[in-house]
């Protein structure tokens, strides 16, 4: 048996990580936008199935995950049966992916039930492929098991669990890159969502449950994975990266961000009523312990 790769020494995180300082500058959210943007992560796949970590290693979905894509598709296509979701009325101008396969076959099972739903005759809405928004790239630990890493690099891991911005996978990515190139991908996505509808103001009821109905503007789907929904909700709320671990999507989970006259709200965080009756009880205890060990 091979030795273990040799564990490089720890380093704090430098300005040389963001070229530019770009990881540290704010969103540009279009001026008014009115939109909405919906996050959902993929389903489960094999190597999620044998406790390892997945970071860009290619994986098809399990038979759940394939399940879990279709139920949360079925919801998508329908968003306004109950329970309801917190979407406008009308077919989405956008399904954007990650291009690994795990996200791009959970793009695809929506892009299915839109169509169905929509029938003959309406133009289908084309999932496309966006590479910024794979996920972060894990290096050295991709496709270990979590429990070979920490007997073989667990002070780096226990790090990275801890100050994420310090410390992450030998020959992996940092959160400054990271945040980089999903920032980029998501001012094209906000930048397209505003020349889809008219500019919006702060001058309209800003709180809800009083039966306005959904709101009227333009939606895009984003299919991706959870690290790099981290960081994409970050950088939306203008919140550093050492906060990294404030958020959680669960598999095949929907998390929703309206923007009123440009002004990002969450609508809804990791909904996962879709999958009832799909997951038991020890496989919600695995995915929790799969989620406190760092592994994406």
């Amino acid at each position: 048996m091979d030795d273990p790769p040799r564990a490089r020494p720890l380093r704090p995180a430098t300005p040389d990580d963001a070229p530019g300082h770009e990881a540290r500058r704010p969103l540009a959210i279009p001026d008014r936008l009115d939109a909405s943007l919906v996050l959902v992560r993929h389903g489960e796949s094999d190597l999620i199935v044998q406790r390892r970590f997945q970071g860009r290693l290619e994986t098809p979905l399990s038979e759940v995950g394939r399940r879990q894509a279709e139920r949360v598709a079925a919801r998508l296509a329908r968003p306004h049966d109950p329970p309801a979701l917190p979407v406008p009325d009308g077919r989405p101008i956008a399904i954007v992916h990650s291009p690994l396969t795990r996200a791009a076959d959970t793009a695809a099972a929506i892009e299915r039930a839109l169509r169905d739903v929509m029938g003959d005759g309406v133009s289908p809405v084309a999932a496309r492929p966006d590479e910024r928004f794979a996920e972060i790239g894990q290096g050295d630990w991709e496709g270990r098991l979590s429990a070979d890493i920490t007997e073989h690099d667990g002070e780096r891991l226990a790090a990275w669990r801890q100050r994420p911005t310090e410390s992450w996978a030998p020959g992996g990515e940092s959160l400054f890159e990271v945040r980089a190139r999903v920032a980029d991908g998501l001012a094209g996505l906000l930048d397209e969502l505003a020349a889809a509808g008219e500019p919006g103001s702060l001058m309209t009821p800003q709180v809800g449950g009083y039966g306005d109905g959904p709101p009227r503007h333009p939606w895009t789907i984003l299919v991706g994975h959870d690290g790099t929904f981290k960081v994409a909700l970050l950088a939306l709320f203008e919140l550093p990266l050492e906060r990294f671990w404030m958020w959680s999507s669960d598999l095949a989970g929907i998390s929703i961000v309206e923007f009123r006259a440009g002004r990002p709200v969450i609508r809804a965080m990791n909904l996962t009523e879709h999958l009832a009756g799909l997951v038991d009880e020890r496989g919600l205890k695995e995915t929790e312990e799969r989620s406190r060990s760092g592994a994406l």
